[in-house]
């Protein structure tokens, strides 16, 4: 049997993005699993305030890495992000908006809906 991933909504997770591919499983989907200890639950829209944020957080996305493929993320790029580090940059001033269709329930595990719907696309 086949596990649906379920958005925030508990609808059918939708895609966050392909270019660049995204996801802790590299398929485009913020889902995760036992084996994704940093739950990338979230599918941000990322801004030059968070990218700068997660670099001084010892997370660069901003730099490519070709030996993995990773182009590096410029602003406006949709991505996976880990829930604690939208936690903690939600914090700090600079979280970056979610697409709460995206975004997998799991995020609720962490903090409220209405939480995450103040920062919906």
């Amino acid at each position: 049997m086949i596990m649906v991933q379920k958005n925030v909504f508990g609808k059918p997770l939708l895609g966050c993005c392909t270019e660049p591919m995204t996801g802790f499983y590299r398929d485009g989907y913020c889902r995760t699993s036992k084996a994704d200890t940093g739950t990338h639950v979230v599918c941000a829209v990322m801004t030059s305030d968070f990218l700068e944020y997660t670099k001084s957080r010892g997370n660069d996305l901003s730099t490519p890495i070709p030996a993995y493929n990773f182009p590096g993320l410029q602003p406006r790029d949709k991505w996976c992000l880990c829930i604690n580090r939208w936690l903690e940059a939600r914090a700090a001033g600079v979280a970056p908006s979610i697409d709460l269709n995206a975004t997998d329930q799991k995020a609720l595990d962490y903090t409220s809906l209405e939480t995450l719907e103040e920062y919906a696309l």
